[in-house]
């Protein structure tokens, strides 16, 4: 292709891939925001281009819609430019159809597609009739939609290519056609993987899967399949290995003796098939015998009580393929650990969470499988000493135990002599487990050590110097708190290929030991959390380039952190340095930490202002509470707008919360209590609606309560990378809730929802809105200026577990309809204007003490001692109109008002007659002054007002 040609043809992508840009960002969004920026459209994210010809060859859209810009129409036509596109990913934009007459037959001339996403959108039936054009198709994702129904599959059936195709989680029922609904509907003679999980087809649907004679994968799962199994219905399928059928109620599996379907199978799954409190049927585990070539079987989750039979000894050891038997999760009676070593084949056996009760057999069972290379026991409530048995395991790779009641020192148990293992998790025991793992000197397969939460001991006789056989990948030795200090075991010294190290809670003493850093090049993880390490923070001689989690919380380290240390771990995602003595400003070589989501420095001596650094567009959670920070928020976290926590509680923070908080869409957590932060707060936290808590408590905020608030009850947290949920949220924090601070650890802080606004100086009513605000468990408005009624609608927060109106001015009654607050723990009103009478004493308000009430002198009732007793006057009759009522008010003040002045009058002339009568000296000042006052006023009135006319008046005596 001549280079004309290969600009014009860049050039009229370019230009198709900004009108999607277009489309998709349609009212309102801000996606694809990299796109248009550089000229070369093959740099833009989503975009693979073919190196050769420079044209598009994959589009990956999928997921850069919210739900907030509302539902999607798609023009296909956007996408005909791309002649050599070979995959185009749509799933997750909300997309509920196409522009009429622009749907996915206008695709029909992309001979090179091959494979299309369109799951977790909005698709109806009618879908399925535009796609019959796309023959080159071999993968096509319809899951997550709204099909529903019986479908039709005759466009379907022209797609002859299709190798995979995926329709689970919709509402299907059955399939049809026009030409019947008879057998072998389906013709896709191609297929090798079907996925029908997640729909309602009942049995009768088998029978239109005949024609799939290629299939390889059928996943049924979680559909309405009950009772037998007719696998004679699928005969054709003879090339099926993969059979899904979780979530089903299957009672057994009917096969004749010409059945030649099935015969491949070597993979099952039949996991939580026991819904309704019913145990898995005995008859299904025997029919299970019938697939002679099944290797894999799945039954985790089910009730087994009862379910193994006397007959189980030559009905599953039958099985001689059988190499992999997962019961997790399932109830299992104790004694299927003595009959499991009939199945002789077993080389991974996963029995985790089964309520296995007592010891392990000492002769029986577990013993005898000797192939076994996988064990999983962990999450039970086995206890004792390991039986020494165990020991025969010798072709044992990955040994999982953790979390049950086992004893002993692992020195002298049969852990010594399993010399092929690989994976080796005791955590969460009684074990005693050296420090120095001196017994595992020769085990020279092992990666993978986990003993974390046991009895860490350091041995009496000095440690060995000799180097161990093994180059651990992963050591986790955290204790749990008890014992001497420790120094790091001498082994460590001769590990090259360490990943993870975790030695927390182990009262570790000496520096921070760069020398690890130093020797594992490779090391991602190091946590060495409350110990007793002091001194200066070091870096090692040269760059760490792959550390991603560093936690050197709760030890005595000091001094300044280092300012290179953003540029000598530029790969960290997680760094936490909280509860040290930490002292001077924040490096400013965090601007190289490019990857971080999780910045904990709380609990130091840091100081200064915020760097305008922190613009990382992948932080995620930033704790920098309980510091000495100062200075404003302006300039900091304006770029990242990923953030899901902000916490700078407790600093010495000034101005105002910046309008870039309205950005940041994912903000679940905005702790800002007890700064120096005024101003009002900003209407843009309204454009938020993942809030879970804010906490803008003892600062000087002013102006109304803004009514727009909103919050969830559930917080769905953004993973990247693929880390664990936990990752996102394992820092706790510390809430004021019921009149107290808590540190809420992360498994409470998921479902934690509230507001605290205490100690400000806010001002005007309460707005009736907050009580839409039904899901938060904490309301604290206390110590500010509002005024008004309290509001009847917050008798709708039917989880709110402490509500603090206290010291305000709020006035009127307390609405009745507070009883029904049902969660409520703590509640206040103490130090307002309310009168009335309190809240009944039922239910929650049952508990409340008159503390909740004091300070309010027009209250009456219980638990206060103000009593109610005036008797309440009957109904008046029926009175005159609205009109003539406000009329005879009228009257009726104005009389009052001439009695009580006539009266008033009296009393006082009676009272100055009384005085002058009882002193004479007050009597004759009065006289004189009275006298004089006359005088003064005679020659007043004669000599400006009577002598021009000549007047003779009468004169006063002199």
């Amino acid at each position: 292709m001549d280079k004309a040609r290969v600009k014009w043809v860049q050039y009229e992508e370019r230009s198709a891939l900004l009108r999607i840009k277009s489309s998709f960002n349609y009212p309102s969004g801000t996606f694809l925001q990299s796109w248009g920026k550089v000229a070369d459209c093959c740099t833009w994210e989503g975009v693979d281009c073919n190196f050769t010809t420079g044209r598009v060859v994959e589009l990956h859209l999928s997921s850069i819609r919210e739900e907030g810009l509302g539902d999607l129409y798609l023009n296909v036509s956007l996408f005909r430019p791309f002649q050599e596109l070979q995959s185009l990913g749509l799933s997750g934009n909300f997309i509920v159809g196409c522009v009429e007459n622009e749907g996915f037959e206008r695709l029909s001339g992309l001979d090179s597609l091959v494979d299309l996403y369109l799951g977790e959108n909005k698709f109806d039936n009618s879908i399925l009739s535009s796609l019959g054009g796309l023959s080159s198709l071999r993968t096509l994702y319809l899951d997550g939609n709204q099909l529903k129904g019986a479908i039709s599959v005759d466009e379907l059936n022209n797609l002859t290519s299709l190798r995979w195709l995926e329709f689970g989680d919709n509402e299907i029922e059955s399939f049809k056609s026009i030409h019947g609904t008879g057998d072998e509907l389906l013709r896709l003679r191609n297929l090798e993987s079907l996925g029908l999980n997640g729909n309602r087809f009942n049995d009768s649907a088998l029978s239109s899967l005949k024609g799939l004679s290629s299939l390889k994968s059928l996943d049924i799962a979680y559909n309405q399949l009950k009772g037998s199994f007719n696998v004679t219905e699928l005969d054709a399928l003879i090339n099926l290995e993969r059979l899904d059928l979780e979530g089903n109620e299957i009672d057994k599996f009917v096969l004749s003796k010409d059945t030649r379907g099935f015969g491949n199978v070597s993979f099952i799954s039949l996991s939580q098939s026991t819904s309704n409190g019913r145990a898995l049927p005995f008859t299904l585990l025997q029919s299970l015998t019938k697939f002679p070539n099944l290797r894999t079987l799945y039954l985790d989750e089910n009730n087994l009580e009862g379910s193994f039979g006397t007959t189980l000894d030559k009905d599953l050891a039958s099985l001689k393929n059988l190499e992999e038997l997962d019961l997790s999760f399932s109830t299992v009676d104790n004694s299927f650990l003595q009959i499991v070593g009939k199945i002789t084949t077993l080389n991974s056996l996963r029995l985790n969470g089964c309520r296995l009760k007592g010891s392990i057999p000492k002769a029986q069972g577990l013993c005898q499988l000797k192939h076994l290379q996988n064990l999983e026991i962990s999450g039970n409530d086995l206890s004792g000493a390991l039986p020494w048995c165990l020991a025969n395991l010798t072709s044992l790779q990955q040994l999982h135990m953790s979390s049950n009641n086992f004893i002993g020192d692992i020195s002298f148990s049969p852990l010594t002599s399993l010399t092929s293992i690989r994976e080796l998790s005791l955590s969460d025991n009684h074990f005693q487990i050296p420090v120095s793992l001196s017994s595992f000197l020769n085990h020279s397969q092992l990666k993978y050590f986990d003993g974390s939460n046991n009895e860490i001991y350091v041995e009496e006789l000095e440690e060995h110097n000799l180097a161990p056989k093994f180059q651990l990948e992963c050591i986790r030795l955290s204790g749990n708190g008890y014992g001497g200090a420790f120094s790091f075991p001498k082994f460590l010294l001769h590990q090259y290929s360490l990943q993870i190290i975790d030695f927390s809670n182990l009262k570790m003493r000496g520096g921070f030991p760069i020398w690890l850093l130093e020797n594992n090049t490779n090391l991602n993880e190091l946590h060495l959390v409350n110990n007793s390490l002091s001194g200066t923070f070091q870096l090692p001689i040269h760059p760490h380039q792959t550390l991603s989690e560093l936690d050197i919380s709760n030890n005595n380290f000091e001094s300044h952190i280092p300012r290179e240390i953003g540029s000598y771990f530029p790969s960290l995602t997680f760094l936490s340095m909280s509860d040290n003595h930490f002292s001077g400003r924040v490096p400013s070589s965090f601007d190289f930490l490019l990857s971080l989501q999780v910045l904990d420095l709380s609990n130091n001596n840091i100081s200064g202002t915020l760097p305008s650094l922190f613009n990382s567009s992948d932080i995620l959670h930033v704790y920098l509470s309980r510091n000495m920070l100062q200075g404003s928020l302006e300039h900091a976290f304006q770029k990242s707008f990923d953030l899901i926590t902000l916490d700078l509680s407790h600093n010495h923070l000034t101005g105002s919360i910046p309008k870039w908080i309205g950005e940041s869409s994912q903000l679940s957590f905005l702790l800002l209590g007890y700064n120096n932060l005024d101003g009002s707060i900003p209407t843009q936290l309204c454009k938020l609606n993942k809030l879970s808590f804010i906490d803008l408590s003892h600062n000087n905020f002013s102006g109304h309560i803004l009514p727009c608030l909103r919050f969830k009850s559930i917080i769905r947290f953004i993973l990247r990378g693929g880390y664990p949920s936990e990752f996102n949220l394992r820092e706790p924090l510390v809430i004021a809730t019921k009149s107290l601070s808590y540190p809420y650890p992360p498994s409470i802080l998921y479902f934690m929802t509230g507001m605290d606004l205490s100690c400000n100086s806010l001002s005007g009513a309460i707005p009736p809105e907050i009580g839409n605000l039904n899901h938060i468990h904490v309301l604290n408005l206390s110590n500010n200026h509002l005024i008004g009624p309290i509001p009847q609608t917050l008798s709708n927060l039917s989880e709110v577990e402490s509500l603090d109106l206290s010291n305000n001015s709020l006035n009127g009654e307390i609405p009745p309809q507070l009883v029904q607050l049902h969660s409520l723990a703590y509640f206040s009103v103490a130090n307002n204007n309310l009168s009335g009478k309190t809240p009944e004493m039922v239910a929650q308000f049952s508990t409340f003490s008159k503390s909740s009430y004091e300070g309010n002198p027009l209250l009456c009732g219980p638990p206060l001692l103000n009593s109610c007793t005036k008797e309440v006057p009957p109904p008046p009759p029926p009175g005159p109109s609205t009109d003539e009522k406000e009329e005879s008010s009228v009257i009726i003040d104005a009389q009052v008002f001439c009695v009580s002045f006539v009266v008033t009058y009296i009393m006082v002339l009676f009272g100055i007659a009384a005085v002058l009568y009882i002193n004479p000296d007050w009597r004759r000042a009065w006289f004189y002054f009275i006298e004089k006052s006359i005088n003064t006023c005679y020659y007043f009135v004669a000599d400006n007002l009577l002598k021009p006319f000549r007047i003779r008046v009468w004169k006063p005596l002199v």
